[in-house]
């Protein structure tokens, strides 16, 4: 049912000519060797499962730059599976950038998730950096040296440091007119909101697929506290049955899991173009969401 491909190192946009649904799966740069070996025999798993591709993410601030190439590299070399690595603009310079865009290239890697990054409070832009996605993404396709897919973040919920949902939606145009390929969601738990942005987005002239970022439950705190950095909301109907489970572990894996399982079939049964499934470096979690919509 979903779509895969045995050649890694190719570029993903691809991909949505099919008309199957792309999966994939996103994880983190551990901060030590122990993270590392107990994230690979997650990615192990999770590649029985015959993923589209599979993303690593850039540290708050570029903190995790080098490690996010370096695994994104050592991830397609050793597990022969297509990675595409985020690249945010905080924390990184041109030519810090750029380095790190001729290591992925070389490593065979030929996907970006091109993103602006949590800006902090004091943040200055270093000089000649860039502030937002869309001046990151120019930048990569003014330089033909660099052949990349490139994919960007949106939110059905709007960005948290949005004036508005119409600026939100107009930064995101932006950042499509730059030469985004493909887009994938920030983490969402009410499907409506959704089928709302896809649709205020293709009347905005956004005509790229859209992937759905689902994230399985697998603790009551650790989603609430998601949900508040991320500005999703929780559903009155989840709220209360995590509440329920409050106490049991295993009450709310089950809840995590039921619930993600109710969205992606619904997802993709009203024609969204792929799920993109935020891991938390667990693949319990995923395996079961995925087994129950494959």
């Amino acid at each position: 049912m979903f779509s895969s491909y045995t050649v890694w190192a190719m570029k993903l946009d691809r991909l949505f000519d099919s008309g199957e649904p792309v999966i994939s799966f996103e994880f983190y740069p551990p901060k030590t060797e122990r993270g590392f070996a107990s994230l690979y025999r997650t990615i192990a798993d999770l590649k029985q499962l015959h993923p589209a591709y599979v993303s690593v993410t850039w540290g708050a601030g570029g903190s995790t730059r080098r490690k996010t190439a370096d695994l994104t590299i050592q991830i397609q070399r050793d597990l022969n599976l297509t990675a595409m690595a985020h690249m945010t603009c905080v924390g990184s310079g041109r030519t810090d950038i750029s380095q790190t865009l001729d290591q992925l290239q070389a490593g065979g890697v030929r996907n970006v998730l091109a993103l602006g990054g949590d800006h902090p409070d004091d943040y200055k832009v270093q000089a000649g950096g860039f502030s937002h996605a869309n001046e990151l993404i120019e930048f990569i396709r003014a330089n033909p040296n660099w052949d990349l897919a490139l994919a960007g973040a949106c939110y059905p919920e709007t960005h948290t440091g949005a004036l508005s949902p119409e600026a939100d939606l107009a930064n995101l145009v932006r950042k499509v007119e730059a030469g985004t390929d493909w887009l994938i969601t920030q983490l969402f738990f009410d499907n409506a909101d959704y089928f709302d942005f896809v649709e205020r987005a293709r009347a905005a002239g956004i005509d790229v697929p859209i992937v759905a970022g689902i994230m399985p439950v697998v603790s009551a705190e650790n989603v609430r506290r998601m949900a508040e950095l991320s500005g999703a909301k929780i559903p009155t109907e989840l709220a209360a049955r995590l509440d329920s489970s409050q106490g049991d572990p295993n009450a709310t894996l089950r809840t995590g899991i039921e619930w993600a399982t109710m969205q992606c079939r619904e997802l993709l049964d009203r024609g969204a173009p792929g799920i993109h499934f935020y891991t938390l470096n667990r693949s319990s979690a995923t395996r079961q969401v995925y087994s129950s919509i494959s």
